[in-house]
């Protein structure tokens, strides 16, 4: 009959296939034809839910409940949810409803509900129709809306003895988060804990922050089980974050070998390029796999490094960016003694310290050697207790990202290598650990060059063999004790939740040791005002935020109070405006989005086109909304990315003076939402920043 039949079994999704069939007939015969096949159910359920939610939200959850059927379903459809409480009187886990959805049509369903605490929510949404049922399962993050604060303090008891540090029971927080986290130790790596989380956290996708959490973390690897805190991910989880990191890095290296500091075709940063070597090295040296093609480029490009150099960087960031090349090359057994020797010689009263220190482990000349010891030792700014250093690169600092500590943590590695023996290694090393804010350090250079020379510190120094017993009290309350023995990276942790510590009162919490070593400690505390609305602040930049309608003003409206109502399905216009006092450097201008909002991207096909904005809001500035009035020359932002939950933009330098950048959202779920704060920040010197108060969004 000229026919086939061949039985299949689809998969278990409901989607739309397309099938291909080739049919052939000895050697000069064949035919092809192609079809669609749609699985479906005859009953459907899509929940179409906030890709996030902030603490605060109160949203209505739409559930989508289809009938594919001939004929009308009374339909029974339930929720079952964690981390989010459900309204209408239902029990604090399940709600139901029952609708009659028509022949061939679709019924939307709403389950008002409310976040419980930060942390992940989940639902599960079911629908049953006699023997027809359908189900799906949802899960989705629920942030503090950029309210968490944290402290940490850190110490050491050395001999048999105890530290007594009195406690005020937290007030006008929120019960059901954070908390007092005593974590103990035989090793003081776990003082870098907050360090790491850091790193870890960094939200940036530049080729920098890449190689900084792979310098970082591929160095601790094999003593990172140490750092099991409140919100460390599981070492595998960790393990693969530096597998991610090596495959992003390796997507951004150009052609030429060389990393630009966005994305892969932007020009070639020179500093980026040779801390990404380094940073595959090392990944390399510690056991993970790295393209063996991405580390020869880039190990060929910095061995002429400065050919690559643009002319307009002057000739002590040349010599800086030159020396730390060769050093990154020593460590891939390329040493080039002779070349490290002429820099040295050429250029040797106006080199940094970031430089000596880099061409100190490049060179075998025993008098030169010599003679870079001599003058760290006359550049070190000295107290009874501490050293640091301080190198000038005046206006062109932001090129290599430069600041003091992290000059301290490069010298430190070198005085490490070279020098054991040296009195400034213990200073440099109290000078480092006392500039911390929070348990870090400013940015993620300087965490990842100080991790590095810390742990080479760790490594030599903690010498003597633990032996201890170390006990927690909470006022007359006895939390937890633990036996320490032998050389061990284990760490304890207690902790207490914020409600506890309230119920507690104000106490003291005790920390005592019994026995040989020395018994690291940090105690920590994590906590969200109970006032979700931050004020406007201004500490280098002010900052505000707008919303218009786009296609009718009575889209987008604001109470005297400033709550923003917005209607459901209306696009709207964000825009921000930023007043820069002084020019900056590596300045992030971040947005977080209201979870009942998503941001629409206009390079994609099927995103609606956007008229531009009435006015162009370049300001006093250079710039403006470039993506609508002007060149993409000409925007002040180098780059941007739309995220599920923020929209970002960057630019390494900017100006004095005033710039805006304005996006389209669509809102997509009704609810009353937290807005967070919109802030712009100096990536690599993050106490100058501004932001916006928290607003309120109600979609309706």
């Amino acid at each position: 009959s000229g026919s086939a039949s061949i039985e299949v079994t689809l998969p278990d999704n409901l989607t739309r296939y397309r099938v291909m069939v080739v049919a052939v007939s000895g050697a000069d015969r064949f035919g092809s034809a192609e079809s669609n096949i749609t699985a479906r159910l005859p009953l459907a359920v899509r929940p179409s839910a906030p890709r996030f939610a902030n603490f605060g939200d109160s949203f209505e959850l739409p559930v989508v409940v289809q009938n594919q059927s001939d004929t009308p379903l009374d339909v029974d459809v339930v929720l079952e949810a964690s981390n989010l409480t459900l309204a209408q009187g239902t029990s604090a886990t399940t709600a139901g409803k029952h609708v009659t959805v028509p022949a061939h049509d679709r019924v939307e369903v709403r389950f008002p509900v409310t976040t419980e605490s930060a942390g992940m929510a989940a639902f599960r949404v079911t629908a049953v129709s006699g023997e027809l049922a359908d189900s799906a399962r949802v899960e989705l993050p629920v942030h503090t809306p950029a309210t968490a604060e944290a402290f940490a303090t850190y110490g050491v008891v050395d001999a048999n003895g105890a530290i007594d540090q009195p406690l005020l029971a937290p007030t006008d927080v929120i019960a059901e988060f954070g908390g007092l986290e005593v974590s103990t130790s035989s090793t003081s790596l776990q003082a870098l804990t907050d360090a790491v989380l850091y790193l870890i956290d960094y939200d940036y996708q530049t080729s920098d922050a890449h190689a900084s959490r792979i310098i970082a973390i591929a160095s601790l690897v094999d003593v990172l089980d140490a750092f099991d805190v409140e919100g460390m991910p599981t070492p595998a989880a960790i393990d693969q974050a530096v597998k991610d990191d090596i495959a992003g890095l390796a997507a951004m290296q150009n052609d030429d070998g060389g990393f630009p500091y966005w994305k892969k075709y932007d020009p070639v940063d020179p500093f980026t390029t040779v801390q990404a070597t380094q940073a595959l090295l090392l990944a390399r040296n510690n056991g993970y796999s790295v393209p063996q093609n991405t580390l020869d480029m880039a190990l060929a490009y910095i061995a002429d490094i400065e050919s690559h150099i643009p002319d307009g960087y002057g000739e002590q960031m040349r010599d800086s960016v030159g020396a730390y090349a060769l050093w990154v090359r020593a460590l891939a057994g390329q040493r080039d003694s002779t070349k490290a020797k002429n820099l040295y010689q050429r250029r040797r009263d106006s080199l940094s310290v970031d430089a000596l220190a880099w061409l100190w482990s490049s060179i075998d000349d025993e008098a030169i050697s010599t003679g870079i010891e001599r003058t760290l030792n006359n550049r070190a700014v000295e107290t009874a207790g501490a050293a640091s250093f301080t190198t000038e690169y005046g206006d062109s600092a932001y090129l290599i990202m430069h600041s003091d500590r992290r000059s301290d943590g490069i010298v430190l590695d070198a005085l490490i290598a070279n020098a054991p023996d040296s009195d400034l290694i213990p200073k440099v090393v109290t000078g480092l650990l006392a500039n911390r804010v929070k348990g870090r350090w400013d940015n993620v250079q300087e965490n990842s060059f100080i991790l590095l020379a810390l742990k080479s510190y760790f490594d030599a120094y903690e010498t003597q063999t633990p032996d201890f017993i170390a006990k927690v009290w909470l006022g007359d309350r006895f939390a937890g004790d633990h036996t320490f023995q032998g050389r061990e990276t284990d760490r304890v942790s207690i902790t207490i939740p914020t409600s506890d510590l309230i119920d507690a009162g104000d106490t003291d919490l005790v920390l005592a040791k019994e026995g040989t070593g020395r018994l690291y400690y940090r105690i920590g505390l994590r906590y969200a005002p109970a006032d979700l609305q931050l004020g406007a602040l201004d500490r280098g930049f002010v900052v505000d935020r707008v919303y218009e309608a786009v296609d009718d003003p009575a889209d987008v409206s604001r109470d005297a109070d400033g709550t923003w109502h917005v209607k459901a399905g209306a696009r709207v216009r964000v825009t921000l405006t930023m007043v820069a006092e002084s020019q900056r450097t590596h300045v992030a201008l971040i947005d977080p989005l209201p979870a009942g909002l998503e941001s629409l991207n206009p390079d994609l096909a099927v995103t609606q086109a956007v008229p531009p904005p009435a006015v162009d809001g370049g300001g006093d500035g250079p710039g403006g909304d470039g993506a609508f009035m002007r060149p993409w020359w000409a925007r002040w932002y180098e780059h941007e990315q739309l995220r599920d939950d923020r929209t970002e933009a960057f630019t390494t330098l900017l100006p004095a003076g005033t710039y805006t950048y304005s996006y389209v959202a669509r809102a997509t779920t009704p609810g009353s939402f937290v807005v967070p704060p919109t802030r712009a920040e100096e990536m690599y010197a993050p106490e100058t920043f501004g932001r916006t108060a928290t607003d309120r969004m109600i979609v309706e």
